[in-house]
């Protein structure tokens, strides 16, 4: 169960001269609660990252901070933490001055920063051991005690990401806004940053926010996912209502590793008795080839991935289909012809505004 709202969107706006970027978007980032805004680049999903941290003014709408108007707040009073995809460590100083910087510059006066500060004055000496103490916490919560010593440069990619993730803690925030964190690691390194981000998650209850356009991240992260489409959320909901039931066609067509099949009213038919009035989509991992198959369809080309083959189909009426076959799977030759199905609840049905239709 997650907690009340911390941080929110209600009706934000967001314009660039002419150009709106985000649209009426209302969003709560719950206490306990790990979301993921879900969309492809350019869709404003960074924009609205921006909104909430307060990076950004909204040009309509409010932001509220535990129910509180915050709109016009700074991004310090805010405090929240972010992580971008660029790390931006400071390459002269060591792991422990990276972590602590946050804390000396919101802790310590410009005089208190001056080396020797701490001998001249007791206070400040009580400050430093303070930031000493949440910089060990933080360091060790990341299994990072071992390389406080070391500059970024002497770092490896996962363990810079570790040091970002310290030094936006070490704040305390009062949410976490991560902006495609994971997009610059390899895919071992991605997936173990990904177990890491959760587990930190999981351990410090902060409110996470991640932005991101890659569907696996958001899929096995989050405990909820909005979809943005063209500077509007269209979707809000769990990983798996998300993707077995997308409310959309639009929705439909963005998530999946594979895109849905659309099949157009007329040629679904065959398919299920209410493609005659909607189109209907089917995932390409729900096609079955089977000899009574009411879809035929002519096999343009096969590929073989290892785990899957993909194959490219013709369909009736010249409409394009995509199926994948798992594991030991017999593939059928390019340019045979076969039969498809699927089962009743792999099918999908869109109205003509592209609106999903609950169908029996």
């Amino acid at each position: 169960m997650t907690g009340k709202p911390v941080l929110s969107l209600d009706h934000a706006t967001k314009r660039f001269g002419d150009t709106v970027a985000v649209e009426d978007v209302s969003l709560d980032l719950r206490e306990g609660e790990f979301v993921a805004l879900l969309g492809a680049s350019g869709c404003g999903k960074s924009t609205t990252l921006r909104l909430l941290a307060g990076l950004d003014q909204v040009s309509a709408g409010r932001v509220l901070l535990r129910g509180a108007d915050a709109t016009r707040d700074t991004a310090a009073a805010r405090n929240v933490a972010l992580m971008f995809q660029s790390y931006a460590l400071y390459p002269h100083l060591t792991v422990y001055q990276n972590i602590a910087m946050p804390l000396r510059l919101r802790r310590l006066s410009v005089l208190e920063r001056l080396p020797g500060a701490a001998i001249l004055r007791a206070p400040v000496g009580r400050k430093l051991d303070a930031i000493d103490a949440q910089v060990r916490r933080i360091a060790e919560m990341l299994r990072l005690d071992p390389l406080l010593a070391r500059k970024p440069g002497q770092l490896s990619g996962g363990q810079q990401q570790r040091v970002a993730l310290a030094r936006a803690l070490v704040r305390d925030p009062s949410a976490f806004l991560l902006d495609e964190p994971l997009s610059n690691l390899d895919t071992q390194l991605r997936a173990d940053t990904r177990d890491e981000i959760r587990a930190l998650h999981k351990t410090t209850g902060y409110p996470f926010l991640l932005v991101t356009h890659d569907q696996s991240d958001a899929l096995s992260m989050a405990d909820r996912v909005a979809v943005m489409i063209d500077g509007r959320i269209v979707q809000v909901g769990s990983p798996e209502s998300v993707f077995k039931r997308p409310g959309s066609r639009a929705v439909a067509a963005f998530i999946g590793h594979n895109r849905m099949n659309m099949i157009p009213s007329g040629p679904a038919a065959a398919v299920h008795p209410m493609g005659a009035r909607f189109d209907l989509g089917i995932r390409p991992e729900d096609l079955r080839i089977t000899p009574d198959g009411a879809l035929d369809a002519f096999v343009e080309s096969a590929a073989y991935h290892g785990e899957e083959s993909i194959l490219s189909l013709r369909g009736p009426g010249d409409i394009v289909l995509r199926a994948v076959l798992r594991g030991a799977a017999s593939v059928p030759d390019q340019g045979s012809r076969i039969h498809l199905s699927a089962s009743p609840e792999a099918v999908h049905a869109f109205d003509i505004d592209g609106q999903r239709v609950e169908i029996a």
